[in-house]
């Protein structure tokens, strides 16, 4: 994929609110698939430093409320006016398991790097998030994961970086398929491996951010081979 959209945000930009693989590349892989309009209102679920959420309102016009629970949205709202998206961008400081949002209110619920960590319940989709959309309204995931479930045989590459407890979020597209075969308020259109995984990764792994540096022991080592990006794709009924 050439990432045409990407590429109109600079390298220092991007690395400068990087807090994982690089967003901008899931978001435009994934977007490809969605018809985003101007004037649709996103919840932009897990942030971050708002990258995703400049992405949307600047190539598609639309309302995005920017919520995440790491970052104040004070800071977020500071990027925000310095880039004059003040009327497209409402920075939220809010935890996913306890949104702040009127019940339909959003046309589409967009999460990049974020929903592995906490919507891996049978309950969440149900209880916590889908109420928030509207009626066939959508829902677009994007997350690191397994191509296969390894946690009882973790190859010794990951314990370079990294430790079992922090490898609980992965998990493969079979295992999120499961999951969410028990959502009763949700019609799943498309579980599927990314192919931006390496770019991403290596975006990531190139940056000078203590994490991805401390990420290069293990991924070096080879760790990627077990690894993907998933993507998910549904509608509320």
């Amino acid at each position: 994929m050439n990432f045409i959209k990407t590429k109109k945000y600079s390298k220092e930009f991007i690395n400068e609110n990087l807090m994982g693989p690089n967003p901008l590349k899931m978001l435009e892989e994934l977007s490809a698939k969605l018809e985003l309009k101007p004037n649709m209102k996103i919840l932009d679920l897990g942030c971050g430093k708002g990258l995703t959420s400049i992405f949307l309102a600047k190539e598609f016009g639309a309302k995005v409320f920017a919520t995440d629970l790491w970052i104040e949205a004070e800071e977020n709202y500071n990027i925000i006016k310095e880039l004059h998206l003040e009327d497209l961008i409402i920075p939220i400081h809010a935890d996913a398991n306890d949104l702040p949002f009127a019940k339909g209110y959003f046309d589409a619920i967009i999460s990049v790097d974020a929903y592995y960590y906490f919507g891996r319940t049978k309950e969440f989709m149900d209880e916590k998030l889908s109420p928030f959309v509207k009626e066939n309204g959508l829902i677009a995931l994007a997350f690191p994961g397994f191509k296969k479930d390894i946690h009882k045989n973790l190859p010794k590459e990951f314990l370079l970086s990294w430790n079992a407890e922090d490898l609980e979020t992965f998990h493969s597209c079979l295992w999120w398929k499961n999951l969410l075969s028990f959502s009763k308020s949700i019609f799943v259109d498309e579980i599927s491996e990314m192919s931006c995984h390496d770019e991403c990764w290596n975006d990531w792994l190139n940056s000078d951010i203590d994490y991805a540096v401390n990420d290069r022991k293990s991924m070096n080592a080879g760790a990627g081979k077990y690894m993907n990006l998933i993507q998910i794709i549904a509608h509320k009924k």
